[in-house]
């Protein structure tokens, strides 16, 4: 007796149209992020930036922001991944309704509105408030370093600058040269009015590096004129080799040092210290509320150390959220008597470790005394007497697995674009996308 199968027809029509709220599950997260967009968030500032009715007209601003927030929760960042996702993927089509916008009109619209879509992050954030989600018993602080979209070998430093130009320099003077006199050499023979004076594709790479050089040597120049104190704070701040432990570095002349450095590829990135070795890149730092691994915060610097991120994160929280943080944890990078002091006149308990141990591990330091510090010594010792009680022992477990989902999970370790402003807000829709994740989670 034959076996009975189900039918495998490829070629039946389907006799009534599709839905797409039958393309995947009931309580599927395409459902839930594309209705957030449509009934939780407010699109006024992308939506008001369409005021010309012309041409043909552009797919619905709303479903572009819930496509970027979809493809981002699902570790979808490529602007050409999430175009074939729209064509291949049934819970990309559930959330555009089967539109399928290209490679190129996915990335303008994310470029033309990145500061309205870096603003999702505080709606969001509410929204997970108003589901009690936010807590604010304890939030916890740290950074990871992210690669930049440049390769840390495409940097240079300012005293390779200097031997590197004067060679590239007498080499095309003398291509130059030397291209002259072919050219009068085949004039003489072919006639004048032949071609064969194109500059080569060889020749022409070189000279741009030269220029390319020119001006990130003229730039550590300007820069090492200027006085820190006239940096923009919210700026990409000083170059790598500029700066030591806080401490501004020149050269004998008042010159940048020969360490400094420019990264040709992306000039606002910084070299930032890992386990692994030197990248060029960026600083992500975020705040974490214990209840549900919530951001409250985030913000992305240049500088790869954290102590100068405390503060900000701290009022930025208070700002999001509209209440006061009762307590705040964070790692040996974040504690000094400065940040203790300014936790202690904003009514915050703070838990920061102030050294390290020998293997890399935050410690109390209990039996160190640090000299004219008398809040880090206080500290110190309040977290030696804790022991395994301390509230600073629930920093590992509140923040740091925030960067495993982002990195590991969802693997986001290098940003797409180029430039502070525009690597700050694709941090923040990052940042945003996490916390739509939790929000899901918890409505399902």
């Amino acid at each position: 007796m034959s076996k009975t199968f189900r039918a495998w027809d490829v070629d039946q029509s389907w006799l009534l149209p599709a839905s797409v709220h039958d393309f995947v599950p009931a309580g599927h997260l395409a459902h839930f992020v594309r209705e957030t967009v449509r009934e939780g968030l407010d699109l006024s500032a992308i939506l008001g930036s369409y005021e010309v009715d012309r041409g043909k007209p552009p797919y619905h601003p709303g479903m572009m922001v819930a496509l970027l927030l979809y493809g981002y929760s699902r570790g979808i960042y490529s602007s050409r991944r999430l175009s074939q996702a729209c064509e291949e993927r049934v819970d990309v089509m559930a959330v555009t309704g089967l539109n399928k916008p290209d490679f190129r009109t996915i990335a303008e619209f994310r470029r033309r509105h990145l500061a309205a879509l870096s603003e999702l992050f505080v709606q969001v954030l509410r929204l997970c408030q108003s589901a009690g989600l936010v807590k604010l018993g304890h939030v916890a602080v740290d950074g990871t370093k992210l690669k930049a979209n440049a390769s840390r070998h495409k940097a240079m430093s300012y005293g390779r600058m200097k031997t590197t130009e004067a060679k590239l320099a007498a080499e095309v003077d003398a291509w130059l040269k030397a291209a002259e006199d072919a050219d009068r050499a085949e004039d003489a023979e072919h006639g004048a009015d032949l071609r064969g004076d194109e500059t080569p594709d060889w020749m022409a790479d070189k000279q741009q590096r030269l220029a390319r050089i020119r001006r990130a040597k003229a730039e550590l120049e300007a820069e090492a004129k200027i006085d820190p104190s006239d940096l923009d704070p919210d700026g990409p701040g000083p170059s790598s080799g500029m700066q030591e432990r806080g401490r501004r570095k020149q050269a004998k002349d008042g010159g940048p040092p020969d360490k400094a450095q420019r990264n040709f590829t992306d000039c606002d990135s910084r070299i930032q210290p890992t386990r692994d070795g030197f990248i060029a890149g960026f600083n992500g730092q975020i705040a974490v509320d214990q209840a549900h691994q919530i951001i409250v915060a985030q913000r992305l610097a240049t500088n790869p150390a954290d102590y100068g991120a405390l503060i900000p994160l701290v009022d930025q929280a208070e700002a999001n959220l509209g209440r006061k943080l009762k307590e705040v944890s964070g790692d040996a990078g974040f504690a000094t008597e400065a940040n203790l002091a300014a936790m202690a006149e904003r009514k915050v308990r703070a838990y920061l470790a102030p050294g390290r141990s020998k293997h890399g591990q935050d410690h109390a330091a209990g039996d160190r005394s640090f000299k004219d510090k008398p809040r880090m010594t206080a500290m110190a010792q309040s977290l030696k007497r804790a022991g395994r009680r301390s509230r600073y022992r629930l920093r590992k477990q509140v923040v740091e697995p925030v960067f495993g989902q982002i990195k590991q999970a969802r693997g986001f370790r290098q940003f797409l674009l180029r430039g502070l402003a525009k690597v700050r807000g694709e941090w923040a829709l990052i940042c945003t996308a996490h916390n739509l994740l939790k929000l899901a989670a918890a409505a399902a």
